[in-house]
């Protein structure tokens, strides 16, 4: 499969709105070298954001795999896997943090029309994700299995835990993999993220099934095998991305004059990703004491609340396809010099996320029921989750901006301004927020109202703190 970007071809200038936006949508899934700086926002927007939104889509793919294949093994062999993904979450999530260094180091030095600069950016991108590597591997590798103990692992899902030391173990791979994938995104090759998916899931999807099943000349390794797999496709993945930076035809080419380190420039990024980092994990805790409020109500609620999430976050995809856009926007456009073209993009990914969030929200609002049906056969699980996807379906123009906004800032390199919004508006009002719903309301509909109130309230502050304008003026 082609990986590297072909040659932009420029848009017709007749013909109807439809058509013109059908050809930019083709033009962004084969990857296009057009300047983001210059001409229409919106076809920017759109050349940017849809392969972002499949990358996302694909990256949630690996699991859903696993989990489809694994499935035929037994209830051990599944929560094997479930335990093992809520395990990787914290790393997912270190990762969303860390990928923002790279995304705004290397957007500056595209829009600053220097590719020597992010070339270097790459490399000391790719050497951050070697030193986090090695050690986590080394302790995930040793205390994957204490690790599913702790969390409540019963003796069968222990005898699967070879699963839990291969994914840990070599989690390097899944870090290498979105860092570089952050370059791309930075660099405006959105297309090069995603195709590098496509080629992972693919090889994940045939090894699956040959390896947990011993399939032709294939071991059968069950669970294992889906471990094998997975990092089988991952690797590959990186290794793709590795030629793509090294003989493709992208906005980023490595060459051996860049292959050193630039302490400056590293620790620049590491300044960066340390608040998004922080940033990440403030949204990650938050829901935690979420759930820890939700599971005062038994264990219905807890079954309730979690199909109503994984419901909304799938939904969320696109929006935050949208955000990682306007993420390279900024920080193209400041690399350029032209602040206002880059203030003019993120309001202008706001309304394009808003609407269609929006949109979708009416959709979960008006079919609450049978979406929850789909998911359980449980009356009260189904009625709870129904109503939850009702309330925090009314957030969903407020969940699409705040995301826009927070990568908006992110990707102007002024991390730690979201980061204190999130703290006041996760930590200190949402969660307090919720305890104080459900114990008046004595019922999980009080913690599920504190979601569109509280991302309501941080959309509003976040909109004051951009307008004024200090992200602008932030180095890089």
């Amino acid at each position: 499969m082609e990986i590297t970007e072909t040659v932009d071809q420029p848009p017709r200038r007749g013909g109807a709105e439809p058509e013109g936006a059908w050809q930019t949508i083709r033009e962004a899934l084969r990857g296009s070298h057009g300047e983001y700086t210059e001409g229409p926002i919106g076809r920017a927007i759109l050349l940017l954001a849809v392969p972002m939104v499949l990358e996302l889509l694909l990256e949630s793919v690996f699991a859903v795999v696993d989990v489809f294949f694994v499935g035929r093994l037994g209830a051990d062999a599944v929560a094997t896997v479930g335990l093992t993904e809520a395990m990787m979450t914290i790393i997912y999530s270190a990762l969303a943090g860390l990928s923002v260094g790279a995304t705004a180091t290397v957007a500056r030095r595209v829009g600053e029309h220097d590719p020597d600069g992010a070339a270097i950016a790459a490399v000391q991108t790719i050497a951050l994700g070697v030193l986090i590597a090695v050690p986590a591997g080394i302790a995930g590798a040793w205390f994957a299995r204490p690790l599913l103990a702790l969390m409540g692992a019963t003796p069968g899902v222990l005898a699967h835990s070879t699963f839990a030391t291969i994914l840990l173990g070599l989690n390097g791979v899944i870090v290498m993999l979105f860092l570089i994938n952050a370059v791309f995104r930075g660099a405006g090759d959105a297309a090069v993220a995603m195709r590098v998916l496509w080629i992972a899931n693919l090889f994940n999807l045939v090894l699956d099934p040959c390896l947990i099943f011993g399939l032709g000349p294939f071991p059968r390794l069950g669970v294992t095998g889906a471990a094998v797999a997975t990092t089988t496709g991952r690797t590959i993945g990186v290794l793709a991305q590795l030629y793509v930076l090294w003989r493709g035809k992208g906005r980023i080419v490595i060459r051996r004059r860049h292959l050193r380190l630039d302490p400056a420039v590293m620790s620049g990024m590491v300044r960066l990703s340390a608040a998004a980092v922080f940033q990440s994990l403030v949204g990650t805790t938050s829901y935690v004491g979420i759930v820890r409020i939700i599971a005062s109500f038994g264990g219905t609620a807890v079954a309730a609340c979690t199909i109503t999430v994984r419901v909304i976050m799938f939904a969320l995809l696109p929006s935050w396809g949208l955000a990682n856009a306007a993420a390279t926007l900024v920080g193209q456009n400041l690399g350029a010099g032209r602040p206002e073209r880059a203030e003019m993009s993120t309001w202008r990914a706001c309304l394009y996320s808003g609407v269609g969030l929006g949109a979708v929200g009416i959709v979960f609002m008006v079919f609450a029921a049978a979406i929850a049906g789909w998911f359980t056969n449980e009356a009260d699980v189904a009625s709870i989750a129904a109503r939850g996807l009702q309330i925090t379906s009314a957030g969903f123009v407020f969940y699409a901006a705040s995301y826009v906004l927070t990568q908006a800032f992110n990707g102007a390199g002024d991390a730690w301004t979201p980061t204190w919004i999130n703290v006041g508006c996760l930590w200190m009002f949402e969660i307090p927020l919720a305890f104080v719903l459900a114990q008046r309301l004595a019922k999980p509909s009080g913690v599920f109202a504190a979601f569109p109130i509280a991302f309501g309230v941080m959309v509003i502050i976040s909109a004051i703190m951009f307008r004024r304008g200090t992200w602008k003026t932030k180095r890089v």
